[in-house]
């Protein structure tokens, strides 16, 4: 689309919104461009105003620039980054970037994390994690207003907004509880947006690889097996399931560990599927330390540890439904005692 046709757009944007008392056919009549059309006008337009004040190094694809400068707009006026480097990692749900960091930030460099704009996310996939989530807002704390909590209840447009705002919240702070926790995972800076700063790994030259691309000699594949156990053990301490952990979701450099990527995090005191989330967890670790060399059984493992917390590997039945003259149910009601 042509910056002209994106300027003609975004005064069209303006004046639906001004003239509120026009007739419902005649504002239909004046929307001729889809939503998402109006989106990149919003965004094209806004980026506009923030280059005058942030530029960065970082070539970026057009729109790609224009969503950048927009997400990231409040962390660099916050001086939390003076620069974006170069792209990290791309990926369907948000794409990772090297920044150089701002006075206010205690690293030479960190990362930003800039979801993609929520009408090209389906929302729809992420139902599994929320289950016994409170959503949470721009500040991290619960939404509590009866028209948000309506809002993203009827699935309207600016509940779909609450929702990706959610997700995002989540992950951040997931990163401060786990961090402060002693959790391998990256030190979070800031969430603004549609954006989260976080503590870089890697160097300037070269970012840290996944775990999965590495190979590890028996001894260390060994040590960093146990780390990733004692990451695992601490996060539920702290009532955390990754969601999604895997060598993919985890960073190696100099030896070290890094746990990343927690939007779809779980809580397993209240999500009926935590078990088996959780257990998806630990069987995916296992399969990668087993080709390492490492013995270990995921199942057995995972066993070991959700027990070892308190919970059961079976959801209990309601005793209003276990018939008391039943000797199966009666064996049922001693074990879940």
């Amino acid at each position: 689309m042509s910056k002209n046709k994106l300027l003609e757009l975004y005064e069209e944007i303006e004046d639906l919104d001004e003239d509120a008392t026009e007739s419902a056919p005649k504002r239909l009549t004046q929307k001729r461009e889809s939503k998402k059309q109006v989106m990149d006008a919003k965004v094209f337009v806004r980026a506009q105003e923030v280059s005058r004040e942030f530029k960065f190094t970082y070539k970026a694809a057009r729109f790609e620039e224009a969503w950048l400068l927009d997400s990231l707009a409040e962390i660099a006026q916050h001086q939390w980054i003076s620069d974006v480097l170069r792209k990290v990692k791309g990926g369907k749900e948000a794409s990772v970037y090297l920044c150089r960091s701002g006075v206010a930030v205690d690293a030479p460099l960190v990362a930003a994390k800039v979801y993609r704009p929520r009408s090209l996310r389906n929302l729809k996939n992420d139902q599994q994690y929320r289950v016994g989530r409170v959503d949470l807002g721009e500040d991290g704390n619960a939404l509590v207003k009866s028209a948000d909590v309506h809002a993203i209840a009827k699935r309207s447009s600016y509940g779909e907004g609450l929702r990706h705002q959610s997700w995002i919240a989540y992950e951040f702070r997931t990163l401060e509880i786990l961090h402060e926790a002693g959790v391998d995972v990256p030190k979070p800076y800031a969430m603004e947006k549609n954006a989260i700063l976080m503590g870089y790994v890697g160097s300037l030259e070269r970012s840290a690889p996944a775990l999965s691309s590495v190979s590890l000699e028996l001894d260390e594949a060994k040590h960093l097996y146990d780390r990733t156990v004692h990451n695992i053990d601490l996060m539920l301490t702290h009532d955390r399931i990754h969601g999604d952990l895997s060598a993919y979701n985890i960073l190696y450099w100099d030896g070290d560990i890094t746990l990343i990527d927690f939007p779809q995090v779980v809580l397993p005191e209240s999500n009926p599927a935590s078990w088996n989330i959780f257990l998806r967890d630990v069987t995916r670790v296992c399969q990668y330390f087993s080709l390492q060399g490492v013995e270990c059984d995921g199942r057995k493992l995972a066993t070991e540890l959700w027990t070892s917390h308190g919970h059961k590997t079976v959801k209990e039945i309601d005793p209003r439904y276990l018939d008391a003259e039943k000797p199966e149910d009666r064996k049922v009601w001693e074990k879940q005692k």
